[in-house]
């Protein structure tokens, strides 16, 4: 192997030197790639890997029914005879002879594997060799290698690759014979349209051209890209300056004084949904204030602010209200519970009077009440 690599490295030098000198042109191709971009190539290799995979399942159909067969003879050994020993241990031999004699057979050097696989890529071999052969006359080429031989390319420009058109030649020469003289003609033109676009001069030149179209391309999508984010940015400050204004008057609308205290007894502040659906049943615990006991007794809830009172006043009066009132609706929800709970035990215990008196009185043998005297 390293005899092998110095040689490469030897020869490489040798026909750089000998390019530097004389201007000698080399390429090369990929006969792999090539194969795989063949049509037919792919289909047939398909149904070659379709075959494969049954030989594969057959070998491995073999190996298990020898190992089933070792795990039985090793298990049932102590039961077994010398004669049956042997008996088993020669077809077990002559399993693992099959195996290999079929395996050799399909996936060996000279198996069906590899003959049909060899079948198969020697028309397209032949195809590929006459267009290298032609592509190197119009182009003066000098040297051609196969980059998936066995030879080691240490490195090779994508420029030099004559893959692409060999692929392409395979697949006009395929679509030839279908056509007519003026689209045979057409497609010539393109073909050499195709050839001049692929040497490597012409390609360097259309890679610049490119390069510079991109760079152009990304500086447009910068300035879109700023332009959006600057539009993005006003957008959002107008949000915001929205959202402080409307801050701002719901701040303005909440530091208004608290509603205007009732001028009655014993109800709460105007507004109010509680006392105008409450019924007296709901509130026994708290009777309506009327006459002398309104003025001397004014509701928790309706306490005059003075007029010079601030908004943090305001707003402690307002939570005051509604604190009140719920303390309110929470005792009357409470109080009309427990009146539910006491009419539906008051109705249970007459049902279960009822229930009781229906019962027949259990009676003596001589048809007497138990309860009779004597």
């Amino acid at each position: 192997m390293k005899k092998l690599l110095a040689l490469l490295l030897t020869l490489g030098a040798a026909l750089t030197a000998t390019a530097q000198t004389k201007g000698i042109k080399i390429a090369y191709i990929d006969m792999e790639y090539i194969l795989d971009k063949v049509p037919s190539y792919a289909e047939t290799k398909s149904q070659l890997e379709q075959r494969a995979a049954k030989w594969k399942q057959e070998l491995d159909a073999k190996k298990n029914e020898i190992t089933r067969l070792k795990e039985s003879l090793q298990t049932e050994k102590p039961l077994l005879t010398k004669e049956l020993i042997e008996e088993r241990e020669e077809e077990i031999a002559q399993q693992e002879k099959d195996m290999s004699e079929f395996q050799e057979k399909k996936f060996g050097p000279k198996g069906e594997l590899i003959t049909q696989k060899a079948v198969l890529v020697k028309p397209i071999q032949d195809q590929v060799f006459t267009i290298v052969q032609e592509i190197s006359a119009t182009r003066k080429l000098d040297f051609v290698f196969d980059r998936s031989s066995d030879l080691t390319m240490l490195f090779a420009a994508k420029k030099h690759d004559l893959s692409d058109l060999i692929v392409k030649r395979m697949s006009r020469a395929a679509k030839q014979e279908k056509l007519n003289s003026k689209q045979a003609k057409k497609l010539e033109e393109q073909e050499k349209q195709d050839e001049l676009d692929s040497d490597p001069e012409v390609a360097d030149r259309k890679k610049a051209l490119e390069e510079k179209k991109a760079a152009r391309q990304k500086a447009l999508e910068e300035r879109k890209a700023a332009a959006e984010a600057k539009r993005q940015e006003a957008k959002e400050k107008r949000e915001q300056q929205i959202k402080e204004r409307q801050e701002a008057r719901n701040n303005a609308k909440t530091a208004k004084p608290a509603a205007k205290p009732a001028t009655t007894g014993g109800t709460t502040p105007a507004g109010g949904k509680d006392d105008i659906n409450s019924t007296d049943d709901e509130t026994p615990d708290a009777p309506a204030t009327t006459g002398k006991q309104a003025t001397d007794k004014p509701a928790q809830s309706t306490t005059a602010k003075p007029a010079g009172a601030t908004a943090e006043d305001r707003e402690a009066a307002r939570k005051a209200v509604i604190e009140e009132r719920n303390r309110k609706i929470k005792e009357r929800q409470e109080a009309l519970a427990k009146k539910k709970e006491q009419a539906q035990a008051k109705r249970d215990s007459i049902t279960k009077a009822r229930e009781d008196a229906k019962k027949p009185k259990p009676t003596t043998t001589d048809g007497g009440s138990l309860n009779d005297k004597d």
